[in-house]
């Protein structure tokens, strides 16, 4: 994301993690430090969805209801739309709007400018979709699914950058319990983090 060239490549905002993990691995990046949208501590799953399955579920809200809406907006909407399939009829699943919606990225716009980029555009099987490469739209809705993505890469690195931001060695014990509870972890998980860091809690 950080890169001009690599991000044009990917071609619009749903070829990258956005601003998710690094600020669930980091939350303290923002101008308020030990603010209150700490990710990590309310997540129980983190999923992946493909470029492809995007433009293909921004489009059927297009066509079946109506709704133009950008494609990173209908980023949530599109792991929505997996997930149900996995749920029992009586269930019902919230979706939150995800950044950018409506905001002037329409999606043929956002297909052009891949094109122009040497991005391949193609109707198949998504998991063949590798982003800076091609986009590929699912050939049927069967095609759509969710990919999870380990928690717990994101606590150990969470972990990492609450001590090494700071540049401690030591820490406190009411600072110990701060980052178990922000991690959604347990004791036994932050003291081997920490001791692979060479981090003591005092």
């Amino acid at each position: 994301m950080a890169s001009d060239h690599d991000f044009n490549r990917k071609s619009f905002t749903t070829g990258h993690t956005g601003f998710g993990i690094p600020f669930a691995t980091w939350p303290d990046r923002a101008d308020v430090p030990r603010n209150a949208a700490r990710p990590l501590r309310y997540l129980d799953r983190y999923i992946f969805v493909k470029q492809g399955e995007v433009f293909y579920i921004t489009e059927a809200l297009s066509v079946l209801e109506g709704i133009e809406r950008g494609p990173a907006g209908n980023t949530s909407l599109t792991a929505a739309f997996a997930l149900a399939q996995e749920m029992d009829e009586d269930q019902t699943i919230i979706v939150q709007e995800t950044e950018y919606t409506g905001a002037g990225k329409h999606p043929m716009p956002q297909i052009s400018f891949a094109k122009q980029n040497g991005i391949e555009v193609l109707i198949g099987d998504t998991e063949e979709e590798k982003p800076g490469q091609n986009i590929i739209f699912p050939d049927s809705p069967g095609r759509i699914k969710v990919r999870d993505f380990d928690l717990n890469k994101a606590r150990t690195s969470y972990v990492k950058n609450a001590v090494n931001n700071y540049g401690k060695k030591e820490i406190s014990k009411e600072d110990f319990d701060f980052i178990v509870k922000d991690a959604k972890t347990n004791d036994k998980f932050v003291t081997e983090a920490l001791e692979e860091l060479g981090v003591s809690v005092k």
